[in-house]
Protein backbone atom coordinates (compact mmCIF):
# COMPACT_ATOMS: atom_id res chain seq x y z
CA UNK A 1 0.00 0.00 0.00
CA UNK A 2 1.24 3.43 -0.93
CA UNK A 3 0.00 6.90 -0.14
CA UNK A 4 0.97 9.35 -2.81
CA UNK A 5 0.35 12.37 -4.98
CA UNK A 6 -0.54 11.79 -8.63
CA UNK A 7 1.84 14.26 -10.20
CA UNK A 8 0.62 15.55 -13.56
CA UNK A 9 -2.65 13.62 -13.44
CA UNK A 10 -4.66 16.59 -14.72
CA UNK A 11 -2.46 17.34 -17.68
CA UNK A 12 -3.94 16.68 -21.12
CA UNK A 13 -0.92 14.61 -22.07
CA UNK A 14 -0.36 13.11 -18.64
CA UNK A 15 0.52 9.47 -18.10
CA UNK A 16 -2.68 8.59 -16.27
CA UNK A 17 -5.06 6.50 -18.35
CA UNK A 18 -8.63 5.67 -17.40
CA UNK A 19 -10.17 6.08 -13.99
CA UNK A 20 -8.18 5.83 -10.78
CA UNK A 21 -10.79 4.23 -8.56
CA UNK A 22 -11.42 1.58 -5.93
CA UNK A 23 -11.84 -1.98 -7.18
CA UNK A 24 -9.95 -1.47 -10.40
CA UNK A 25 -6.75 -3.12 -11.57
CA UNK A 26 -3.86 -1.21 -13.06
CA UNK A 27 -0.14 -0.59 -13.04
CA UNK A 28 1.41 2.29 -11.14
CA UNK A 29 4.82 3.86 -11.63
CA UNK A 30 6.00 5.76 -8.57
CA UNK A 31 9.07 7.42 -7.13
CA UNK A 32 9.31 5.77 -3.71
CA UNK A 33 11.44 7.26 -0.95
CA UNK A 34 11.25 5.44 2.40
CA UNK A 35 11.57 8.63 4.44
CA UNK A 36 8.48 10.20 2.85
CA UNK A 37 4.88 9.65 3.89
CA UNK A 38 3.56 10.67 0.47
CA UNK A 39 5.19 9.12 -2.59
CA UNK A 40 5.16 10.61 -6.09
CA UNK A 41 2.92 8.70 -8.51
CA UNK A 42 4.03 9.41 -12.06
CA UNK A 43 2.00 6.98 -14.15
CA UNK A 44 -1.18 4.91 -13.96
CA UNK A 45 -2.26 2.44 -16.64
CA UNK A 46 -5.78 1.11 -16.18
CA UNK A 47 -5.95 -2.60 -16.99
CA UNK A 48 -9.35 -3.77 -15.78
CA UNK A 49 -12.56 -2.41 -14.32
CA UNK A 50 -14.57 -5.01 -12.40
CA UNK A 51 -17.89 -3.78 -13.72
CA UNK A 52 -20.20 -6.14 -11.84
CA UNK A 53 -18.71 -4.88 -8.59
CA UNK A 54 -19.80 -1.36 -9.53
CA UNK A 55 -23.36 -2.30 -10.46
CA UNK A 56 -24.44 -4.99 -7.96
CA UNK A 57 -24.71 -4.29 -4.25
CA UNK A 58 -23.32 -7.37 -2.52
CA UNK A 59 -20.34 -7.96 -4.82
CA UNK A 60 -19.55 -4.26 -4.34
CA UNK A 61 -19.79 -4.42 -0.54
CA UNK A 62 -17.75 -7.61 -0.47
CA UNK A 63 -14.96 -6.05 -2.51
CA UNK A 64 -14.96 -2.93 -0.35
CA UNK A 65 -14.79 -5.02 2.83
CA UNK A 66 -11.84 -7.01 1.49
CA UNK A 67 -9.97 -3.81 0.63
CA UNK A 68 -10.90 -2.32 4.00
CA UNK A 69 -9.46 -5.12 6.14
CA UNK A 70 -6.25 -5.11 4.11
CA UNK A 71 -5.95 -1.36 4.62
CA UNK A 72 -6.51 -1.69 8.38
CA UNK A 73 -4.39 -4.78 9.02
CA UNK A 74 -1.28 -4.33 6.88
CA UNK A 75 1.60 -1.90 7.40
CA UNK A 76 2.22 0.52 4.52
CA UNK A 77 4.83 -0.20 1.85
CA UNK A 78 5.19 -3.86 2.89
CA UNK A 79 4.61 -6.23 -0.04
CA UNK A 80 2.09 -9.04 0.36
CA UNK A 81 1.86 -10.75 -3.04
CA UNK A 82 -0.26 -13.65 -1.79
CA UNK A 83 -2.90 -11.27 -0.46
CA UNK A 84 -2.80 -9.21 -3.66
CA UNK A 85 -3.34 -12.41 -5.65
CA UNK A 86 -6.17 -13.51 -3.34
CA UNK A 87 -7.91 -10.16 -3.68
CA UNK A 88 -7.47 -10.07 -7.44
CA UNK A 89 -8.78 -13.63 -7.76
CA UNK A 90 -11.84 -12.86 -5.65
CA UNK A 91 -12.68 -9.67 -7.53
CA UNK A 92 -12.27 -11.37 -10.90
CA UNK A 93 -14.42 -14.33 -9.85
CA UNK A 94 -17.23 -12.10 -8.57
CA UNK A 95 -17.01 -10.02 -11.73
CA UNK A 96 -17.49 -13.25 -13.67
CA UNK A 97 -20.65 -14.13 -11.79
CA UNK A 98 -19.40 -16.27 -8.91
CA UNK A 99 -21.23 -16.08 -5.58
CA UNK A 100 -19.79 -13.35 -3.37
CA UNK A 101 -20.06 -15.45 -0.19
CA UNK A 102 -17.86 -18.22 -1.59
CA UNK A 103 -15.22 -15.74 -2.74
CA UNK A 104 -15.31 -13.93 0.60
CA UNK A 105 -14.76 -17.18 2.49
CA UNK A 106 -11.75 -18.08 0.34
CA UNK A 107 -10.29 -14.62 0.76
CA UNK A 108 -10.80 -14.48 4.52
CA UNK A 109 -9.02 -17.82 4.92
CA UNK A 110 -5.98 -16.54 3.02
CA UNK A 111 -6.05 -13.25 4.92
CA UNK A 112 -6.10 -14.82 8.38
CA UNK A 113 -3.43 -17.35 7.44
CA UNK A 114 -1.06 -14.69 6.05
CA UNK A 115 -1.39 -12.35 9.04
CA UNK A 116 -0.73 -15.25 11.41
CA UNK A 117 -4.18 -15.63 12.94
CA UNK A 118 -5.58 -18.73 11.28
CA UNK A 119 -8.11 -20.12 13.76
CA UNK A 120 -7.51 -23.46 15.44
CA UNK A 121 -10.52 -25.60 14.54
CA UNK A 122 -9.68 -28.85 16.31
CA UNK A 123 -12.73 -30.07 18.24
CA UNK A 124 -11.08 -32.70 20.41
CA UNK A 125 -13.51 -34.43 22.76
CA UNK A 126 -15.92 -31.47 23.08
CA UNK A 127 -19.56 -32.45 22.76
CA UNK A 128 -20.99 -31.23 19.40
CA UNK A 129 -23.76 -29.40 21.24
CA UNK A 130 -21.27 -27.34 23.26
CA UNK A 131 -18.91 -26.17 20.50
CA UNK A 132 -17.92 -22.51 20.61
CA UNK A 133 -15.24 -20.27 19.15
CA UNK A 134 -13.12 -18.03 21.37
CA UNK A 135 -11.71 -14.88 19.80
CA UNK A 136 -9.23 -14.61 22.68
CA UNK A 137 -7.63 -17.99 22.08
CA UNK A 138 -8.43 -18.16 18.37
CA UNK A 139 -9.76 -21.68 18.72
CA UNK A 140 -12.61 -24.01 19.60
CA UNK A 141 -13.63 -24.24 23.26
CA UNK A 142 -16.36 -25.83 25.36
CA UNK A 143 -19.16 -23.30 25.76
CA UNK A 144 -19.76 -24.41 29.34
CA UNK A 145 -16.20 -23.36 30.20
CA UNK A 146 -16.25 -20.04 28.31
CA UNK A 147 -19.63 -18.33 28.15
CA UNK A 148 -18.15 -15.37 26.27
CA UNK A 149 -17.28 -17.59 23.28
CA UNK A 150 -19.51 -17.74 20.21
CA UNK A 151 -21.60 -20.86 19.71
CA UNK A 152 -20.80 -22.64 16.45
CA UNK A 153 -22.42 -25.53 14.60
CA UNK A 154 -20.47 -28.64 13.56
CA UNK A 155 -21.48 -28.05 9.93
CA UNK A 156 -19.96 -24.54 10.07
CA UNK A 157 -16.69 -25.96 11.41
CA UNK A 158 -16.62 -28.56 8.65
CA UNK A 159 -17.07 -25.80 6.07
CA UNK A 160 -14.27 -23.71 7.60
CA UNK A 161 -11.92 -26.69 7.77
CA UNK A 162 -12.54 -27.41 4.08
CA UNK A 163 -11.98 -23.77 3.14
CA UNK A 164 -8.71 -23.45 5.08
CA UNK A 165 -7.18 -26.54 3.48
CA UNK A 166 -8.08 -25.21 0.04
CA UNK A 167 -10.98 -27.52 -0.83
CA UNK A 168 -13.70 -26.17 -3.09
CA UNK A 169 -16.47 -24.45 -1.17
CA UNK A 170 -18.83 -24.15 -4.15
CA UNK A 171 -20.55 -27.46 -3.42
CA UNK A 172 -20.93 -26.83 0.32
CA UNK A 173 -24.18 -25.88 2.00
CA UNK A 174 -24.81 -22.20 1.36
CA UNK A 175 -25.97 -21.47 4.91
CA UNK A 176 -22.77 -22.96 6.33
CA UNK A 177 -20.70 -20.75 4.02
CA UNK A 178 -22.62 -17.68 5.19
CA UNK A 179 -22.22 -18.64 8.86
CA UNK A 180 -18.51 -19.31 8.31
CA UNK A 181 -18.08 -15.85 6.80
CA UNK A 182 -19.87 -14.22 9.71
CA UNK A 183 -17.67 -16.01 12.23
CA UNK A 184 -14.44 -15.07 10.44
CA UNK A 185 -15.48 -11.45 9.90
CA UNK A 186 -16.43 -11.14 13.58
CA UNK A 187 -13.10 -12.69 14.53
CA UNK A 188 -11.35 -10.15 12.27
CA UNK A 189 -13.27 -7.38 13.99
CA UNK A 190 -11.85 -8.52 17.33
CA UNK A 191 -8.33 -8.76 15.90
CA UNK A 192 -8.50 -5.24 14.47
CA UNK A 193 -10.03 -3.82 17.63
CA UNK A 194 -12.69 -1.95 15.67
CA UNK A 195 -15.85 -2.66 13.76
CA UNK A 196 -15.68 -1.57 10.12
CA UNK A 197 -18.69 0.04 8.50
CA UNK A 198 -18.12 -2.17 5.45
CA UNK A 199 -18.50 -5.26 7.66
CA UNK A 200 -21.72 -3.94 9.20
CA UNK A 201 -23.17 -3.10 5.79
CA UNK A 202 -22.24 -6.51 4.39
CA UNK A 203 -23.77 -8.31 7.38
CA UNK A 204 -27.00 -6.29 7.34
Amino acid sequence: MLRGIAKGARRDRGRFSGGFDLLTLGQIVAVVKPDRELQTLTEWTLQRVFRRLHTELYPNLTGLYMADILHRALPPSEPHPSLFDALHSALAAMDGGEWHESELLRFQCVFLRVIGHQPLLEVGDIDPGRLAFSAQTGGIVDYREDRSAWRVRPSTLETLCAAFVGDSVDALESESVIRGNRLLSTYTRELLGEDLCTRRMLSA
